[in-house]
C-alpha cells in the first residue's frame, strides 16, 4: 500500500491534510507523522520535524506545504538527493492579488496620509493618484509573481515585472538580466517583491537599491523577509526616501518585540497571511502529482536545488 506521510507541526493543518488526501488517494495509507511511524513513500511537510529523515528509508518525493522552499532547503538532515516538489498557487495567487491591491489603493487613495493627518486632529484633503499615475513593479514572475502582474495590468494600472529569464506577458513591461534591475526599478512607483529567496537574492534590496526606487515609492514584500535589509529600509523610510512599507514577512518570525518595526509610523505589518496554505486545494494538486509520479511521468513544480527554486 501507497504511504503518505504529512509531516507538519501545526495539529489542525496536519488533520486537514489528512482528510483532504485521503479523500482523494483512498488506495494510499495518509497519516501525520510520529517518532516511530513506518517509512513513507511520500510526504507533505512544510519543515520537517528532528528524527523524521532518519526514518525515512522510501522516500521518493517531498512536497512543500507552501509555495517557498528556502526553509526546506536549509534543513540539515535534508537528503542531497530527495526530490522536491513546491506548491505552484493553490488557491494562494487569488489571495496574493486581494492583498497586494488592497495596500496598493490604500497608497492610492493617500489612506496612510489620511492616517496621519488624524493622528494630529487635522482636517485635509488630499488629492489621490490616478491609475496611471500609479506604476506597478512586481519583482518576481514565477506562478504567483505573474498573476499579481496580470491582474494589476487587467484593471489599467501601468505594470512592469522583473524576472531573472526573459517573459511575456500581455499589459506587463518585462525587465530581466538583460535590461539590469536598475532600468526596472526606477519606474516603479510601487514595488511589490514575490521572489523566492535565493543565494541571489538574499540582502538584494540594501540601501543602494532601494534608493533606485523613486522618490515616495512604497514597498510591499509578500515573498520573504531575507530580501530586504531592515536597517537600510528603516533609513529609508526615516528619511522620507520611501513613503512607507507593507510587511508581510520578516526575517525572523514571529517578530521580536523590540525590533524597530513594530513601531515605525511608515511601517505597515501583518503576520505572514498574505496568502495561506488551503490544504483542501493544495492536496488536490499534490494528489494529481503523485499520480503522475507513480506512473512515471514528470512533474511541474520540481525544485532545481542550484537555483533554490
Amino acid at each position: 500500500m501507497l504511504r503518505i506521510s504529512i509531516a507538519h507541526p501545526e495539529a489542525e493543518a496536519r488533520e486537514r491534510w489528512c482528510a483532504a488526501l485521503s479523500q482523494l488517494l483512498p488506495a494510499a495509507s495518509v497519516e501525520g507523522w510520529r517518532p516511530g511511524a513506518e517509512p513513507a513513500d511520500y510526504a507533505v511537510s512544510w519543515y520537517p520535524e528532528p528524527g523524521f529523515f532518519g526514518g525515512q528509508t522510501r522516500l521518493r518525493a517531498l512536497f512543500s506545504a507552501g509555495a517557498g522552499v528556502d526553509h526546506l532547503l536549509r534543513h540539515p538532515d535534508l537528503p542531497s538527493a530527495l526530490p522536491i516538489v513546491r506548491l505552484e498557487d493553490a488557491g494562494m495567487a487569488e489571495q496574493m492579488v486581494e492583498y497586494c491591491l488592497h495596500e496598493v489603493l490604500r497608497v492610492q487613495r493617500r489612506v496612510n496620509d489620511y492616517e496621519a493627518l488624524q493622528r494630529e486632529r487635522r482636517w485635509e484633503e488630499l488629492r489621490s493618484l490616478r491609475r496611471e499615475e500609479l506604476p506597478i513593479g512586481v519583482f518576481g514572475l514565477g506562478v504567483l509573481g505573474e498573476q499579481v502582474a496580470r491582474a494589476f495590468a487587467a484593471l489599467g494600472y501601468p505594470v512592469r515585472g522583473f524576472s531573472r529569464s526573459p517573459k511575456a506577458i500581455d499589459g506587463v513591461e518585462c525587465f530581466d538580466d538583460r535590461h539590469g534591475l536598475r532600468a526596472f526599478l526606477e519606474g516603479c512607483r510601487v514595488l511589490v517583491l514575490l521572489a523566492p529567496l535565493t543565494p541571489d537574492t538574499r540582502d538584494l534590496f540594501d540601501a543602494e537599491r532601494l534608493g533606485w526606487l523613486p522618490q515616495g515609492a512604497w514597498l510591499v514584500n509578500v515573498a520573504r523577509g531575507g530580501l530586504v535589509v531592515d536597517e537600510a529600509l528603516l533609513a529609508a523610510a526615516d528619511s522620507g526616501r520611501l513613503a512607507g512599507a507593507t510587511l508581510d514577512v520578516f526575517r525572523e518570525e514571529p517578530l521580536p518585540a523590540a525590533h524597530p518595526f513594530w513601531g515605525h509610523p511608515r511601517i505597515r505589518m501583518t503576520p505572514h497571511v498574505s496568502a495561506v496554505t488551503l490544504p483542501e486545494v493544495s492536496a488536490r494538486q499534490v494528489a494529481a502529482k503523485i499520480e503522475a509520479l507513480e506512473r512515471g511521468e514528470p512533474v511541474s513544480g520540481l525544485v532545481d536545488r542550484r537555483r533554490g527554486y
